[in-house]
C-alpha cells in the first residue's frame, strides 16, 4: 500500500534531525498515527494533506503518516484490523459498524454536509421534476441517499439504473440524471462541453456530513492527547487550505501523480462556493464541528429507512469531546 508521512517529502527533516541533537533539552519522540482517507490523494481531502506538508502536526508533536483510500479498500475494516488508527468514514457507516459491535467513535466531521447530490439537463429545475425519469447511481446509494429520495420526492424503484463508469448514460438520454459529487461529475461534463445543473442533495434535507473521522474507543483511551492534537492541527489545515491549497495541492500532487491542476481547482472552487467546509454549524460552532441534535436527525433517518434499530444508542457512537471547543472559523 502506498503511504506518506511529512518525514518522507519534505526537505529539511535532517535540518530538524540535527537541531535536535544540539537542543540541551531531551528530544521527545513525535507520536505515530497513521490515518486512511476513503479515495486516492485529492482536493477533498485538503486540509490533512496541509497539515502535513506545513508541519502542523509535527509542531504539535505528532508524526501522521496519510493512507489513501480506494482500490476496494475499507477504512473501517482495516483501522479494526489494527491497519490504521483514524479513518475517513460515513455517519451511515459508523453507526451501522458501532451497532454491530465495532468499537468505533465519530470524533469531527470535515464537511458540514456530504458532496453527493444530482446531476440534470439545465431545464430541471428542482429534485421533484425528475420523478418518474431515469436516475442512474452507484450500488451503495440504496443503502444511503436512495431512500431519502423515495420518502421525499415519491421516487419509485423502477426509476433507478445502473451507474456506468463514465457518463454514457446520461449523454445518451438527455431526460435522465446521474448521481455523483458535487467536484466530480459535473468537471467532466464541463470538459466534455455537456451542459448541466447540479443539486445538492444536502441543501434539500439528506442529514449526513461528510467525510467524518472516525477511530475506536481504544484508541482514544490509550492516547486521548494524540487525538485532541491531531483533531486541532487538521481543523487548522482545514482553515489554511481553504484559504490558499497551494502547499496541501503540491503534496496531492506528489501522492497522486494523475491528479491534474483541473480537476484540483475546480474541487477547491466548489467547496469554497458550496461552503461545505465552513457553512452551517461550521459558520459559527468553527470547522470540524459535529452536534449531538444533528446526529440524532441522522439516526432518525437511518431508523426510518431500516439501516439502523430503533434501540441502538447513536450517542455512544460519538465524542465530541475533541472538537466542540475548538471553534475555528474562517
Amino acid at each position: 500500500m502506498s503511504k506518506i508521512s511529512r518525514r518522507n517529502v519534505l526537505a529539511g527533516a535532517a535540518a530538524v534531525g540535527t537541531a535536535s541533537i544540539l537542543s540541551p533539552h531531551i528530544a521527545r519522540a513525535a507520536t505515530k498515527i497513521r490515518m486512511m482517507t476513503n479515495w486516492f490523494a485529492e482536493a477533498e481531502h485538503g486540509g490533512f494533506f496541509h497539515a502535513v506538508a506545513a508541519g502542523l502536526y509535527e509542531k504539535a508533536g505528532l508524526d501522521v503518516e496519510l493512507k489513501p483510500g480506494g482500490g476496494g479498500l475499507n477504512p473501517m475494516q482495516l483501522m479494526i484490523g489494527g491497519e490504521a488508527d483514524i479513518v475517513m468514514s460515513y455517519d451511515i457507516q459508523i453507526l451501522t459498524s458501532f451497532e454491530k459491535g465495532v468499537p468505533v467513535r465519530a470524533i469531527f466531521t470535515c464537511y458540514q454536509y456530504d458532496i453527493i447530490g444530482m446531476m440534470t439537463r439545465p431545464d430541471v429545475n428542482s429534485l421533484a421534476e425528475m420523478k418518474g425519469r431515469k436516475v442512474y447511481f452507484g450500488a451503495s446509494g440504496y443503502s444511503t441517499y436512495w431512500p431519502w429520495l423515495k420518502k421525499k420526492y415519491g421516487y419509485t424503484d423502477d426509476m433507478a439504473g445502473t451507474k456506468g463508469s463514465t457518463l454514457q448514460t446520461f449523454i445518451t438520454d438527455p431526460k435522465s440524471s446521474v448521481i455523483g459529487y458535487s467536484t466530480s461529475e459535473p468537471y467532466i461534463a464541463e470538459q466534455q462541453k455537456i451542459p448541466a445543473k447540479f443539486f445538492l442533495f444536502g441543501p434539500e434535507g439528506y442529514p449526513t456530513y461528510g467525510n467524518t473521522m472516525a477511530t475506536t474507543a481504544d484508541f482514544i483511551k490509550k492516547d486521548p492527547d494524540a487525538v485532541a492534537k491531531f483533531t486541532k492541527a487538521s481543523i487548522e489545515g482545514w482553515k489554511a487550505y481553504m484559504q490558499d491549497p497551494t502547499i496541501g495541492n503540491g503534496l496531492i500532487k506528489k501522492m497522486n501523480p494523475k491528479m491534474d491542476d483541473g480537476q484540483i481547482n475546480y474541487t477547491v472552487k466548489k467547496m469554497r462556493e458550496d461552503k461545505i467546509v465552513d457553512g452551517g454549524d461550521a459558520a459559527t460552532l468553527g470547522i470540524g464541528i459535529m452536534t449531538e441534535e444533528r446526529w440524532k436527525v441522522i439516526r432518525d433517518f437511518m431508523v426510518e429507512s431500516g439501516f439502523l434499530k430503533a434501540e441502538t444508542d447513536y450517542k455512544q457512537a460519538l465524542n465530541t469531546d475533541f472538537i466542540k471547543n475548538l471553534r475555528v472559523t474562517m
